[in-house]
């Protein structure tokens, strides 16, 4: 059985996510790039935060028991690793100084740490809030 994440712990979290994600996106508004690059950018952040949710979920899904698929779970790492890689060629090739590819870098990892931080306080809330649930085990492994 898991604890229920205290409203510290949740409130940070979104503080996090919010605040990461204000990051970015100010720095995207404000940026003098094209629109071309400002929707890369944008795209990245919006597939990377989905993607982090969706490795957080199959990751946990497995750990319970719960079947997931070797193809959607693939899929998941799969599209989050691809997300960080993006990024990184994209900073690597953009005409930006040093200390701006750092803050686009800093507020998407942020972004991404704090949206699997909330999708797990999220599930944690509606697993205790749901009477008859199994109980939540961490410690089980997926069996092949």
């Amino acid at each position: 059985m898991t604890a229920k994440p205290t409203p510290a712990f949740i409130g940070a979290s979104y503080a996090a996510l919010s605040m990461g994600m204000a990051a970015f996106l100010t720095g995207l508004w404000k940026s003098s790039m094209g629109l071309d690059e400002k929707g890369f950018y944008f795209t990245i952040l919006m597939y990377g935060l989905y993607a982090a949710v969706s490795v957080q979920k199959t990751v946990r899904d497995r750990n319970e028991g719960i079947p997931v698929t070797d193809l959607y779970y693939g899929i998941s790492w799969l599209s989050t690793i691809l997300c960080i890689s993006l990024l990184i060629i994209g900073l690597w090739n953009a005409n930006l100084i040093l200390s701006e590819k750092g803050f686009y870098a800093m507020s998407f990892l942020l972004s991404l740490f704090a949206a699997i931080a909330v999708q797990k306080n999220t599930r944690d809330v509606a697993a205790l809030s749901r009477p008859n649930s199994p109980p939540i085990r961490p410690d089980r492994t997926r069996q092949s």
